[in-house]
């Protein structure tokens, strides 16, 4: 069975809603056509030369990448410039680029979360929350007899997820009336007829992201020819989101040992440190890619030592001055731990797809360090 680019499309955003994302940044389908037809998935950091050569010669044609190949508005699209030769290569070889980029870094199991899991760290939070994941209230009016099979389509779309429980609903019985006309083919009754049922009025809760799948899913589980149901925002329901992670470690470590563990984890060849070796660290705040701007919020949230990536010479005096310990392992090899994330998420999405999800083996890091 064919799968189009929409449908991995549509997983990504699940994973990574775009609405998560800063309002400067630049994500979505930015090459491509989402009714083509997909065959293999490559998931990478960037999009290089040798990641686009990559899938061509593992046969993707479609690239998912954290960072955006067309950042800013292009004022014009020259084929001898930068991003645009690379944009041709993708056209000319018909190979599709979605971008999830700080709505990945945002995401519930997003970049910083799998910094986090990388290096150990149990009981995490979201760092500097900025988001909160909106819900809606879902009502459906379901002839008796027939709640049981809509109830099951929709915990399997995703609503009624409450913590860590699924499923979860509420139902009253009353009395439906309606009248079917002449062009109806109604399910219960005849036409012109006024008919009363029993019926269950059906609630439960749905986060936004998934609430069109929701919708059509409860709607081909009903009986009904046309279905009657409300959607009700919801005010201060949903959990936070944002940049950044801490956590706890299961146990005290010298701060020189856990930067040597860092460096390891992570498989980076150089991290740079600020702070006292011989220091105990058990808080541990984390950020992929360019964190150093939430030291702040580290601080503030009792870090013992934030590690990030792309630290500038004044940031790492400021975090200095202000005695907490800092790590700086690099922008690739912070957010590199995304890939394999992504890659299984979606390897388990498609099971029961003809696609092949690939991670990247043609990345590295831009430096050479000597």
């Amino acid at each position: 069975m064919a799968t189009k680019c929409q449908e991995i499309i549509n997983l990504v955003a699940e994973y990574a809603p775009p609405d998560l994302a800063a309002q400067w940044d630049n994500v979505g389908l930015l090459v491509g056509d989402p009714s083509q037809e997909v065959r293999r998935v490559l998931v990478s950091l960037d999009v290089t030369r040798e990641v686009i050569d990559e899938a061509l010669a593992r046969g993707a044609n479609l690239i998912i990448s954290h960072h955006p190949l067309i950042f800013e508005p292009l004022r014009f699209l020259r084929f001898d410039t930068h991003p645009g030769k690379l944009v041709q290569q993708l056209i000319s070889e018909n190979i599709a680029l979605y971008t999830a980029h700080t709505n990945l870094d945002h995401a519930d199991l997003g970049v910083s979360y799998h910094l986090g899991l990388c290096l150990g760290l149990q009981e995490m939070q979201v760092l500097a929350p900025e988001f909160q994941e909106k819900y809606y209230k879902l009502v459906v009016f379901v002839p008796q007899g027939h709640e049981q099979k809509v109830m099951e389509a929709l915990g399997r779309a995703g609503a009624g997820w409450i913590g860590n429980y699924s499923h979860c609903t509420f139902r009253a019985l009353g009395t439906g009336t309606f009248l079917p006309l002449e062009d109806s083919s109604p399910f219960i009754g005849q036409k012109g007829k006024l008919e009363e049922v029993q019926e269950y009025r059906l609630e439960t809760i749905v986060p936004r992201v998934c609430l069109q799948k929701v919708i059509r899913a409860m709607i081909e589980a009903h009986p009904y020819e046309e279905v009657a149901y409300d959607v009700y925002p919801l005010a201060g329901a949903g959990k936070a989101r944002g940049p950044g992670r801490i956590g706890v470690l299961p146990q005290p470590e010298k701060l020189g040992d856990f930067a040597y563990r860092v460096k390891e984890a992570l498989g980076t060849e150089k991290v740079a440190v600020t702070g006292d070796w011989e220091k105990d660290v058990v808080r541990v705040a984390v950020c992929g890619g360019a964190g150093a701007g939430l030291w702040p919020k580290a601080l503030q949230a009792g870090a013992d030592v934030l590690v990030t990536g792309d630290v500038k010479y004044h940031e790492a005096r400021a975090v200095s001055e202000a005695g907490m310990a800092l790590i700086d392992a690099g922008h690739y090899a912070t957010e590199r731990v995304i890939v394999p994330a992504l890659v299984k998420y979606l390897e388990e999405k498609l099971q029961k797809q003809e696609v092949m999800v690939l991670a990247s083996q043609n990345e590295h890091e831009p430096w050479q360090l000597i």
